[in-house]
């Protein structure tokens, strides 16, 4: 994961194709809860903001999608500055839904339904964890070089 030269990349070429669209989401999702009038809450996760403390929520999310933007820049750059620090990257993308289950079972969110996120958790960390396992796979000459 961190290799002696960040700027080569040894694993398989599609990884970082399939990574790619990962971050693009991350940053996509991370725009919504910024820019959006509700920041997400209730037209998105479900959640009733028309309670007393509304705004309060509304704020919440707002805030949250502007910490989510920053580290998404933080990722993008990695990834596209430091080629050899995808695993790294694909680790910080696993360890999202993981921590935000855990914060889930903390407390639990009473929304009308299933928000975006608490749904794809599961297979956002499975297809995460695949590509960080392939993406530990060294090809050819580019093997030589990296960190055990």
């Amino acid at each position: 994961m961190l290799p002696l030269d960040p700027t080569a990349y040894a694993g398989p070429r599609w990884v970082r194709y399939a990574t790619a669209p990962l971050l693009l989401v991350v940053v996509a999702r991370s725009l919504v809860h910024l820019f959006t009038a509700d920041g997400g809450a209730q037209s998105i996760a479900g959640i009733d903001t028309s309670v007393e403390g509304g705004n309060n929520i509304i704020a919440l999310f707002h805030q949250w999608g502007a910490i989510q933007l920053l580290l998404a820049l933080l990722l993008v750059v990695l990834f596209t500055r430091y080629r050899g620090l995808t695993s790294l990257v694909l680790v910080a993308l696993a360890a999202d839904p993981v921590l935000r289950e855990v914060a889930g079972q903390m407390m639990h969110v009473t929304a009308v339904g299933t928000p975006p996120g608490a749904a794809l958790n599961t297979p956002a960390l499975l297809v995460t964890l695949a590509l960080l396992i392939a993406s530990l796979m060294t090809t050819g000459p580019k093997a030589k070089g990296r960190r055990a």
